[in-house]
Protein backbone atom coordinates (compact mmCIF):
# COMPACT_ATOMS: atom_id res chain seq x y z
CA UNK A 1 0.00 0.00 0.00
CA UNK A 2 1.41 3.36 -0.99
CA UNK A 3 0.52 6.92 -0.10
CA UNK A 4 1.84 10.37 0.68
CA UNK A 5 3.11 10.46 4.25
CA UNK A 6 5.48 13.40 3.86
CA UNK A 7 5.79 16.52 5.99
CA UNK A 8 3.79 18.38 3.34
CA UNK A 9 1.00 15.80 3.58
CA UNK A 10 1.03 16.17 7.36
CA UNK A 11 0.59 19.93 7.03
CA UNK A 12 -2.36 19.37 4.67
CA UNK A 13 -3.98 16.98 7.17
CA UNK A 14 -3.35 19.44 10.02
CA UNK A 15 -5.03 22.25 8.07
CA UNK A 16 -8.12 20.08 7.56
CA UNK A 17 -8.22 19.32 11.29
CA UNK A 18 -7.80 23.00 12.23
CA UNK A 19 -10.84 23.86 10.10
CA UNK A 20 -12.87 21.52 12.31
CA UNK A 21 -11.25 22.70 15.57
CA UNK A 22 -9.96 26.26 14.93
CA UNK A 23 -9.68 27.27 18.60
CA UNK A 24 -7.59 24.31 19.75
CA UNK A 25 -3.79 24.54 20.09
CA UNK A 26 -2.70 21.08 21.23
CA UNK A 27 0.62 20.82 23.05
CA UNK A 28 0.45 17.10 23.79
CA UNK A 29 -0.27 14.20 21.44
CA UNK A 30 -1.66 10.93 22.78
CA UNK A 31 -1.98 7.63 20.96
CA UNK A 32 -4.80 5.72 22.63
CA UNK A 33 -3.87 2.13 21.99
CA UNK A 34 -5.54 -0.93 23.46
CA UNK A 35 -6.51 -0.19 27.05
CA UNK A 36 -6.85 3.56 26.68
CA UNK A 37 -9.68 3.90 24.16
CA UNK A 38 -12.13 4.80 26.92
CA UNK A 39 -10.09 7.88 27.78
CA UNK A 40 -11.50 9.56 24.69
CA UNK A 41 -14.81 9.96 26.54
CA UNK A 42 -13.09 12.18 29.13
CA UNK A 43 -11.76 14.68 26.61
CA UNK A 44 -13.51 18.03 27.04
CA UNK A 45 -14.60 20.31 24.20
CA UNK A 46 -13.90 17.34 21.97
CA UNK A 47 -13.95 17.59 18.21
CA UNK A 48 -13.98 14.03 16.90
CA UNK A 49 -12.90 13.46 13.30
CA UNK A 50 -13.10 9.95 11.77
CA UNK A 51 -9.93 8.82 10.03
CA UNK A 52 -11.75 8.69 6.70
CA UNK A 53 -12.38 12.44 6.86
CA UNK A 54 -8.70 13.36 7.31
CA UNK A 55 -6.52 13.68 4.17
CA UNK A 56 -4.00 10.85 3.99
CA UNK A 57 -5.61 8.72 6.72
CA UNK A 58 -6.81 5.20 5.89
CA UNK A 59 -9.72 3.62 7.74
CA UNK A 60 -9.10 1.75 11.00
CA UNK A 61 -9.71 -2.00 10.70
CA UNK A 62 -8.60 -3.56 14.01
CA UNK A 63 -11.18 -4.62 16.61
CA UNK A 64 -11.03 -2.35 19.66
CA UNK A 65 -9.73 0.64 17.68
CA UNK A 66 -12.27 3.42 17.12
CA UNK A 67 -10.49 5.12 14.26
CA UNK A 68 -10.75 8.84 15.01
CA UNK A 69 -8.62 11.91 15.70
CA UNK A 70 -9.87 13.85 18.72
CA UNK A 71 -8.89 17.43 19.51
CA UNK A 72 -9.87 18.85 22.89
CA UNK A 73 -8.73 19.26 26.48
CA UNK A 74 -7.81 16.82 29.22
CA UNK A 75 -6.51 17.56 32.72
CA UNK A 76 -6.24 21.24 31.88
CA UNK A 77 -4.09 20.65 28.79
CA UNK A 78 -5.01 21.02 25.16
CA UNK A 79 -4.37 17.72 23.44
CA UNK A 80 -4.79 15.83 20.20
CA UNK A 81 -5.50 12.14 20.56
CA UNK A 82 -5.49 9.23 18.14
CA UNK A 83 -8.16 6.70 19.07
CA UNK A 84 -6.76 3.68 17.29
CA UNK A 85 -3.74 3.49 15.03
CA UNK A 86 -2.38 2.16 11.72
CA UNK A 87 -0.46 -1.10 11.97
CA UNK A 88 2.12 -2.32 9.50
CA UNK A 89 0.55 -5.79 9.57
CA UNK A 90 -2.52 -4.27 7.90
CA UNK A 91 -0.35 -3.60 4.87
CA UNK A 92 0.62 -0.03 5.74
CA UNK A 93 4.25 1.05 5.29
CA UNK A 94 6.19 2.24 8.32
CA UNK A 95 5.76 5.85 7.19
CA UNK A 96 1.97 5.43 7.33
CA UNK A 97 2.13 3.91 10.81
CA UNK A 98 4.03 7.00 11.96
CA UNK A 99 2.11 9.55 9.88
CA UNK A 100 -0.24 10.65 12.69
CA UNK A 101 2.80 11.75 14.70
CA UNK A 102 3.83 14.05 11.86
CA UNK A 103 0.28 15.45 11.93
CA UNK A 104 0.46 15.91 15.72
CA UNK A 105 3.66 17.90 15.26
CA UNK A 106 2.15 19.97 12.46
CA UNK A 107 -0.72 20.83 14.83
CA UNK A 108 1.77 22.11 17.41
CA UNK A 109 2.24 19.13 19.75
CA UNK A 110 5.77 18.77 21.07
CA UNK A 111 5.20 15.96 23.57
CA UNK A 112 3.89 12.48 22.77
CA UNK A 113 2.40 9.74 24.92
CA UNK A 114 2.13 6.31 23.31
CA UNK A 115 0.30 3.27 24.64
CA UNK A 116 -0.11 -0.28 23.45
CA UNK A 117 -1.06 -3.82 24.36
CA UNK A 118 1.89 -6.17 24.74
CA UNK A 119 2.75 -9.73 25.62
CA UNK A 120 4.81 -10.18 28.75
CA UNK A 121 8.20 -11.86 28.33
CA UNK A 122 9.87 -11.03 31.64
CA UNK A 123 8.83 -13.28 34.55
CA UNK A 124 8.49 -10.08 36.58
CA UNK A 125 5.48 -9.06 34.47
CA UNK A 126 1.98 -10.36 35.16
CA UNK A 127 -1.13 -10.10 33.01
CA UNK A 128 -2.76 -6.75 33.78
CA UNK A 129 0.49 -4.98 34.70
CA UNK A 130 1.33 -1.56 33.28
CA UNK A 131 4.91 -1.30 32.02
CA UNK A 132 6.56 2.05 31.41
CA UNK A 133 8.71 1.71 28.29
CA UNK A 134 12.33 2.54 29.02
CA UNK A 135 13.65 1.58 25.58
CA UNK A 136 12.68 -0.45 22.54
CA UNK A 137 13.99 -2.95 20.00
CA UNK A 138 13.05 -2.22 16.40
CA UNK A 139 12.55 -5.71 14.94
CA UNK A 140 9.89 -4.67 12.43
CA UNK A 141 12.20 -4.98 9.44
CA UNK A 142 12.16 -1.33 8.40
CA UNK A 143 12.28 2.26 9.61
CA UNK A 144 9.75 5.07 8.95
CA UNK A 145 12.58 7.48 8.11
CA UNK A 146 13.74 5.47 5.07
CA UNK A 147 13.57 7.61 1.95
CA UNK A 148 13.90 11.34 1.44
CA UNK A 149 14.47 13.34 4.60
CA UNK A 150 11.36 15.26 5.58
CA UNK A 151 11.42 18.95 6.40
CA UNK A 152 11.96 19.59 10.08
CA UNK A 153 13.26 16.09 10.79
CA UNK A 154 16.77 15.05 11.79
CA UNK A 155 18.26 12.66 9.26
CA UNK A 156 20.05 10.62 11.96
CA UNK A 157 18.09 11.09 15.20
CA UNK A 158 19.79 10.12 18.45
CA UNK A 159 17.76 7.32 20.04
CA UNK A 160 19.80 7.14 23.25
CA UNK A 161 16.89 8.56 25.22
CA UNK A 162 14.04 7.67 22.89
CA UNK A 163 11.76 7.74 25.93
CA UNK A 164 12.42 11.05 27.66
CA UNK A 165 14.00 10.69 31.14
CA UNK A 166 12.03 13.63 32.54
CA UNK A 167 8.70 12.26 31.36
CA UNK A 168 9.61 8.79 32.62
CA UNK A 169 10.38 10.29 36.03
CA UNK A 170 7.01 12.03 35.94
CA UNK A 171 5.21 8.81 35.06
CA UNK A 172 6.99 6.96 37.86
CA UNK A 173 6.22 9.57 40.51
CA UNK A 174 2.63 9.91 39.30
CA UNK A 175 2.10 6.16 39.65
CA UNK A 176 3.61 6.24 43.15
CA UNK A 177 1.30 9.08 44.19
CA UNK A 178 -1.74 7.17 42.93
CA UNK A 179 -0.66 3.86 44.43
CA UNK A 180 -0.43 2.25 40.99
CA UNK A 181 2.14 -0.49 40.43
CA UNK A 182 4.13 0.60 37.39
CA UNK A 183 6.72 -1.78 36.02
CA UNK A 184 9.51 -0.69 33.66
CA UNK A 185 11.08 -2.49 30.75
CA UNK A 186 12.14 -2.81 27.13
CA UNK A 187 9.48 -3.15 24.41
CA UNK A 188 10.23 -5.23 21.31
CA UNK A 189 8.31 -4.17 18.20
CA UNK A 190 7.65 -6.98 15.69
CA UNK A 191 5.69 -6.86 12.44
CA UNK A 192 2.89 -9.34 13.25
CA UNK A 193 0.06 -10.14 12.80
CA UNK A 194 0.88 -13.65 13.98
CA UNK A 195 1.92 -14.00 17.59
CA UNK A 196 5.48 -15.08 18.27
CA UNK A 197 6.55 -18.70 18.58
CA UNK A 198 8.00 -19.92 21.89
CA UNK A 199 11.46 -20.02 20.29
CA UNK A 200 11.08 -16.43 19.10
CA UNK A 201 10.11 -15.39 22.62
CA UNK A 202 13.22 -17.10 23.98
CA UNK A 203 15.27 -15.15 21.43
CA UNK A 204 13.62 -11.87 22.45
CA UNK A 205 14.37 -12.58 26.10
CA UNK A 206 18.06 -13.11 25.24
CA UNK A 207 18.04 -9.81 23.32
CA UNK A 208 16.82 -7.98 26.41
CA UNK A 209 13.10 -7.58 25.70
CA UNK A 210 10.64 -7.54 28.57
CA UNK A 211 7.49 -7.27 26.44
CA UNK A 212 6.56 -7.64 22.78
CA UNK A 213 3.98 -6.02 20.52
CA UNK A 214 3.18 -4.94 16.98
CA UNK A 215 3.14 -1.13 17.08
CA UNK A 216 4.62 2.01 18.67
CA UNK A 217 8.21 1.82 17.39
CA UNK A 218 7.63 3.70 14.07
CA UNK A 219 5.70 6.41 15.93
CA UNK A 220 8.49 6.93 18.44
CA UNK A 221 11.22 7.05 15.79
CA UNK A 222 9.45 9.81 13.84
CA UNK A 223 8.70 11.70 17.06
CA UNK A 224 12.37 11.72 17.96
CA UNK A 225 13.35 12.81 14.44
CA UNK A 226 11.01 15.78 14.96
CA UNK A 227 12.52 16.56 18.37
CA UNK A 228 9.43 15.56 20.34
CA UNK A 229 9.64 14.23 23.88
CA UNK A 230 8.13 10.75 24.25
CA UNK A 231 6.71 8.68 27.08
CA UNK A 232 5.07 5.29 26.69
CA UNK A 233 3.27 2.59 28.62
CA UNK A 234 2.44 -0.98 27.63
CA UNK A 235 -0.54 -2.81 29.06
CA UNK A 236 0.57 -6.42 29.56
CA UNK A 237 -2.45 -8.25 28.20
CA UNK A 238 -1.11 -11.79 28.05
CA UNK A 239 1.99 -13.86 28.67
CA UNK A 240 4.02 -14.29 25.48
CA UNK A 241 4.08 -17.67 23.78
CA UNK A 242 5.77 -20.41 25.77
CA UNK A 243 5.87 -18.45 29.03
CA UNK A 244 2.85 -20.24 30.50
CA UNK A 245 1.98 -22.74 27.76
CA UNK A 246 -1.47 -21.20 27.26
CA UNK A 247 -2.79 -20.41 23.77
CA UNK A 248 -2.85 -16.73 22.72
CA UNK A 249 -5.85 -14.85 21.33
CA UNK A 250 -6.92 -11.30 20.54
CA UNK A 251 -9.99 -11.89 22.71
CA UNK A 252 -7.73 -12.19 25.76
CA UNK A 253 -6.08 -8.90 24.80
CA UNK A 254 -9.42 -7.09 24.70
CA UNK A 255 -10.63 -8.67 27.96
CA UNK A 256 -7.47 -7.64 29.83
CA UNK A 257 -7.46 -4.07 28.51
CA UNK A 258 -11.10 -3.68 29.53
CA UNK A 259 -10.26 -4.90 33.03
CA UNK A 260 -7.37 -2.50 33.63
CA UNK A 261 -8.63 0.47 31.62
CA UNK A 262 -9.82 2.50 34.63
CA UNK A 263 -6.40 2.33 36.33
CA UNK A 264 -4.59 3.05 33.07
CA UNK A 265 -6.80 6.07 32.38
CA UNK A 266 -6.29 7.49 35.87
CA UNK A 267 -2.52 7.25 35.44
CA UNK A 268 -2.54 9.09 32.11
CA UNK A 269 -5.00 11.74 33.31
CA UNK A 270 -2.89 12.62 36.35
CA UNK A 271 0.32 12.39 34.33
CA UNK A 272 -1.03 15.00 31.92
CA UNK A 273 -2.08 17.27 34.77
CA UNK A 274 1.43 17.14 36.25
CA UNK A 275 3.19 17.52 32.88
CA UNK A 276 2.38 21.22 32.75
CA UNK A 277 4.71 21.92 35.71
CA UNK A 278 7.45 24.45 34.81
CA UNK A 279 10.29 22.07 35.70
CA UNK A 280 8.96 19.50 33.22
CA UNK A 281 8.60 22.09 30.48
CA UNK A 282 12.29 22.85 30.89
CA UNK A 283 13.38 19.22 30.51
CA UNK A 284 14.08 19.02 26.81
Amino acid sequence: MTGDYTAEAAVKAAKAIRKRAPSQQPAFGIILGSGLGGLSKSIGNAVRIPFGEIPGFPEATVAGHEGAMIVGSLSGREIVALSGRFHMYEGHPAAAAAFPVRVFHALGARDLFVSNAAGGISPKLAVGDLMMISDHLNLMGTNPLVGQRQEGETRFPDMTDAYNPGLRWLLRTTAEALGIKLREGVYAGLLGPSYETPSEVKMLRLLGADAVGMSTVPEVIVARALGMRVAGVSCITNAAAGVTGAALSHTEVLETTNRVSAVFESLVTEFLARSAAPQLSAMR
